[in-house]
C-alpha cells in the first residue's frame, strides 16, 4: 500500500523551521533540532511556546523519515529556482560529491546516483569518509540494492558486509539489521559466485567471518573457504 502523506504548503517547511538546507545530513538535522528545542522547550521559553515547539517536533520527525522527506524535497524544489543538485555537483569536492549521490538516491535517481558513484571510483570511493554516519549507512545500503538490482551483485556484496561490520561494532540498522543478513545470504546463495572468481569467491567468505553472522552460518563459509581452496589447488 502506497504510504500516504499530508497536504503540504509552503508554511509548513520542515527545513526552514529548523534552519537547514536541503541536503542536510542526519546528523546536521539533529543538531539544529536539538539547538531551537533548548530554546523553545516550555520549561525554558515557557507555555505560550508549546506551538512553536510541537510544529518543531513535527518539522525533525518528517525530515527523520526518508519517504516523507522525499516528499518534503520533491515540493520545495519545485517551488523554488535554486538547483540543489546543480549546486552540489558544481562543487567538485568529495564531500559534496557523496552528498549528490544520496540526494540521487532519495530522489529515484538511481541511474544518476551510480553512474556519479562509478565515476569517482566505484568501491573505492569510501562514502564513510565524506558523510555523517547515519547518511553513510542509509545511503550505502540503498546503493547496495540498486546495484544488485542491476546484476551487479559482487559490488552490492561488499558495500552490504561492511555496513553489517560496521553495524557489529555500533548498531544503527538494530532490528532492521536482521533483514540486511538475511539479505547479504541471498545474494551469496544466488549471485554473488557466478561473478567471481575462485580466489575472490575465497576472499569474500572470509569477510563474512567475525561480522555477526550465527555459528551455523560461519561454519558453511569456512567450509565453503575450505572446498574452494581444495579446488584452486586442484587447477594448479
Amino acid at each position: 500500500m502506497q504510504q500516504s502523506f499530508p497536504r503540504i504548503t509552503t508554511s509548513d517547511n520542515p527545513y526552514k523551521l529548523l534552519g537547514v538546507q536541503p541536503g542536510a545530513s542526519a546528523s546536521e538535522i539533529k543538531k539544529a533540532y536539538r539547538k531551537k528545542a533548548k530554546k523553545l522547550h516550555p520549561d525554558i521559553a515557557g507555555s505560550e511556546n508549546s506551538e512553536a515547539m510541537q510544529k518543531l517536533i513535527k518539522a525533525y520527525e518528517e525530515l527523520s523519515d526518508l519517504n516523507k522527506r522525499f516528499e518534503y524535497d520533491k515540493f520545495f524544489t519545485e517551488k523554488s529556482d535554486f538547483n540543489y543538485r546543480k549546486w552540489l555537483k558544481e562543487q567538485g569536492d568529495s564531500r559534496s560529491i557523496a552528498k549528490l549521490i544520496f540526494y540521487d538516491l532519495l530522489r529515484l535517481k538511481e541511474e544518476s546516483a551510480i553512474e556519479v558513484w562509478r565515476e569517482n571510483g566505484g568501491l573505492s570511493f569510501r562514502l564513510n569518509q565524506f558523510m555523517e554516519r547515519e547518511d553513510w549507512m542509509d545511503c550505502q545500503y540503498i546503493l547496495a540494492e540498486e546495484l544488485d538490482k542491476r546484476g551487479f551483485s559482487f559490488e552490492a556484496f561488499k558495500l552490504i558486509a561492511s555496513l553489517l561490520a560496521e553495524e557489529k561494532r555500533k548498531p544503527y540498522f538494530r532490528l532492521f539489521a536482521s533483514e540486511i543478513f538475511h539479505y547479504l545470504k541471498i545474494i551469496i546463495n544466488k549471485r554473488l559466485k557466478a561473478q567471481v572468481d575462485l580466489e575472490t569467491w575465497v576472499d569474500c567468505m572470509e569477510a563474512l567471518i567475525g561480522i555477526g553472522f550465527s555459528v551455523h552460518d560461519e561454519s558453511i563459509f569456512m567450509e565453503s573457504i575450505a572446498n574452494t581452496l581444495k579446488e584452486i589447488r586442484e587447477q594448479q
